[in-house]
């Protein structure tokens, strides 16, 4: 989504019919949010994590990037490096994404290879020194640990428990603890501990989040489909509404992004106890 610079939009007296259609046939593959710009905000994690990911992109020499969306944080870290790993890859599940991605990271010499989410990855052993990840559904310890070679990295940047939940309950109603909870990076650590990494780095941060307009809540729930699964608008149309209504006499709804950062490694063979 598009930067926090709190800025009020101009479709603030659009009618509801207007901004809801508006929001229902904006394009959704990939995962670019300016379109987003001037109408929702989301604070961004103080660790930069495209960024940080350009900066071990120019020490590796082979790289996958799992489940990578239409390959714009990809690209954007591979132009912040300077150099490309001699192999890079990238592997995304949704096949609009695939073709996006692969006409969008082809030109820095990425093959994108269409892998399901769940899926093993069509890798062999200890192929990559570097996995990375941006906001993957979930994260696949085992198959993880497996490609990777011995020393080497995953660097990724998770959802955590609860995020955007002020949302999500506001069309599905209290959801339970088990629910909430998913997510939880301690639990992630446990989970890739058992498949054999060492977590060397695990941070989490609670982000501000704001919704100008009911078209960008559409947007946002056709984009990010996890969060209210099924969800379209004749479906939702009374909470839509009354969101709209909310909205309109109270200013932004606001809610919380959880993200966390986790950066494992697979440990040598001698760094293994005997």
């Amino acid at each position: 989504m598009a930067a926090d610079h709190r800025t009020t939009p101009s479709v603030r007296d659009t009618t509801y019919e207007a901004l809801v259609a508006e929001g229902a046939r904006v394009p959704t593959e990939g995962w670019d949010f300016s379109w987003f710009e001037g109408r929702a905000t989301e604070a961004r994690p103080s660790w930069g994590y495209a960024v940080s990911m350009a900066e071990r992109l120019s020490r590796a020499s082979a790289a996958l990037d799992v489940q990578t969306g239409g390959g714009e944080v990809l690209g954007f870290a591979l132009g912040k490096a300077g150099r490309r790993p001699p192999l890079t890859v990238a592997t995304e599940g949704w096949p609009p994404n695939v073709a996006k991605a692969t006409a969008l990271l082809r030109p820095h010499g990425v093959a994108v290879v269409a892998v399901a989410e769940d899926d093993p990855l069509p890798f062999a052993d200890g192929a990559f020194d570097l996995v990375v990840s941006r906001h993957p559904v979930r994260p696949h310890w085992e198959e993880i640990a497996r490609v990777l070679r011995p020393g080497g990295t995953y660097f990724a940047q998770h959802v955590g428990p609860a995020s955007v939940f002020e949302l999500v309950e506001h069309f599905l109603g209290p959801q339970p603890e088990g629910v909430r909870g998913a997510r939880d990076p301690e639990r992630e650590r446990a989970d890739a501990e058992a498949a054999g990494l060492d977590v060397v780095d695990l941070r989490a941060e609670r982000l501000r989040m704001e919704f100008h307009d009911i078209g960008a809540v559409v947007h946002f729930l056709r984009k990010v489909v996890w969060m209210v699964p099924g969800f379209t608008v004749e479906a939702y149309e009374p909470r839509l509404r009354a969101l709209h209504e909310r909205i309109r006499a109270d200013g932004p709804f606001v809610a919380h992004s959880t993200r966390h950062l986790v950066e494992a490694r697979k440990p040598e063979p001698s760094a293994r106890p005997t």
